[in-house]
């Protein structure tokens, strides 16, 4: 399972590769110098914290470095570093018959892939964002990946397919007995409810390449 510290870890080896600390490697891509400072790992509270999305794009900007190599710098330190391949699906398909079993999972082969630390999950899928409806988290041509498998919380980060073949990335307000309530991330497109007898299934954002 991906841990927060095995991708602090790649941006500190990342820093160094390239002849900078931490803050350096901040400044250099035009964040705050403190982004990667030890005390921005955690929360006040003592949580661990995920570095952004965005902050990662733009180290892997400033160095250029693609996503992959700074996949390859996500390990433990013992030499074992395990990747996962996983298939890369336009938004478009998602929502065609055939693409998907029942579970939510990925059907068939022939994908485009892409190599991502082990997720714990074998059946993790990465869906290319296409149009603006979930800007400005998300923006057409970015990669976010999925899990079937991962626990969904409340105001967790979703994407759901509905029986009549509609797929949409949400964040999950409230789940009841009988519906789901979604905030629309992009708020110029309405929120939504839907009748769980209408869900064919949903699923977990867990990662974003931007």
């Amino acid at each position: 399972m991906l841990k927060h510290t095995d991708i602090w870890r790649a941006i500190d080896r990342l820093a160094a590769q390239h002849g900078f600390s931490a803050s350096g490697l901040a400044r250099r891509a035009g964040l705050d110098p403190t982004t990667f400072n030890k005390s921005k790992r955690t929360t006040s509270d003592g949580k661990l914290r995920w570095p952004s999305t965005e902050s990662i794009s733009k180290v892997l900007d400033a160095t250029g470095a693609s996503l992959s190599e700074f996949v390859t710098l996500v390990g433990d330190g013992t030499g074992t570093n395990p990747l996962q391949r996983v298939p890369v699906i336009g938004y478009a398909q998602a929502g065609s018959a055939g693409y998907f079993d029942d579970a939510g999972f990925p059907a068939g082969s022939g994908w485009d892939e892409l190599l991502f630390p082990s997720l714990g999950d074998p059946h993790a899928y990465a869906l290319e964002i296409s149009g603006d409806s979930m800007e400005p988290v998300y923006r057409d041509g970015d990669t976010i990946i999925v899990s079937p498998a991962a626990q969904i919380r409340r105001n967790d980060r979703v994407v759901v397919r509905t029986r009549g073949g509609e797929v949409m990335a949400k964040q999950l307000i409230r789940e009841t007995a009988t519906k789901i309530e979604l905030l629309s991330i992009n708020h110029a497109h309405p929120d939504r409810s839907i009748p769980l007898s209408d869900v064919a299934w949903m699923a977990r954002i867990i990662w974003a390449s931007q």
